[in-house]
């Protein structure tokens, strides 16, 4: 029982995640835009992540939103 709950968890977790891209450079933005990307785990142009679906998240995305683009959810 304990395995096929584990299981329905991780199946649950999985289906709540964001794939997240950065298409543009944070050069010259500002310095808490940096430090989204950095909180996010964006290093480079055309990097992606893949991040639980939490309101933490969906912050961080919204501050950089001209940097990066949701892939798939």
């Amino acid at each position: 029982d304990i395995d096929a709950a584990c299981g329905q968890l991780k199946t649950a977790a999985e289906k709540k995640s964001l794939r997240i891209r950065q298409v543009k450079s944070g050069i010259c933005a500002p310095v808490d835009q940096k430090q989204a990307l950095k909180g996010l785990g964006l290093r480079r142009i055309r990097h992606e992540v893949v991040r639980p679906d939490t309101p933490a998240v969906r912050g961080q995305i919204l501050k950089v939103r001209h940097l990066v683009e949701v892939v798939g959810e």
